[in-house]
């Protein structure tokens, strides 16, 4: 008999979840597989794999690829996830700075303009 409960803990992305709804114009969502997640104005800025195992993040091509070369300990790239711009985090391994950078840049790349200028605007420009 197979069970019904997830292969995924949501607690494991509460850290991650409140990071990334700090940002202006996210909202609390659920995604594949009922996994929770959280969108910039519809779209998809990160979630809970439901292995529970990693974080994927929505970032361009070229910086996924930076990351992905800089900190392989913290970040990989299953085969799923290559023709798509993610980057995959492992769950129990990253670093609280780290992430709050890689969230704001995958934030960056799917706000409104003028959402990030009054973010920047209300953090001094950062």
């Amino acid at each position: 008999m197979k069970s019904s409960l997830p292969a995924y803990n949501p607690a494991d992305f509460e850290t991650v979840k409140q990071v990334a709804l700090s940002f202006p114009e996210t909202e609390e969502a659920v995604s594949h597989e009922g996994t929770p997640s959280v969108k910039v104005k519809g779209k998809l800025m990160c979630r809970l794999h439901e292995s529970g195992s990693f974080i994927p993040i929505r970032l361009t091509f070229e910086l996924r690829d930076q990351y992905l070369d800089s900190h392989p300990e913290l970040f990989h790239l299953p085969d799923h996830f290559k023709n798509y711009p993610y980057l995959c985090m492992w769950i129990h391994h990253y670093d609280l700075q780290l992430l709050k950078k890689v969230l704001a840049l995958s934030w960056r790349g799917l706000a409104t303009k003028k959402a990030i200028k009054a973010y920047e605007q209300a953090n001094g420009g950062s």
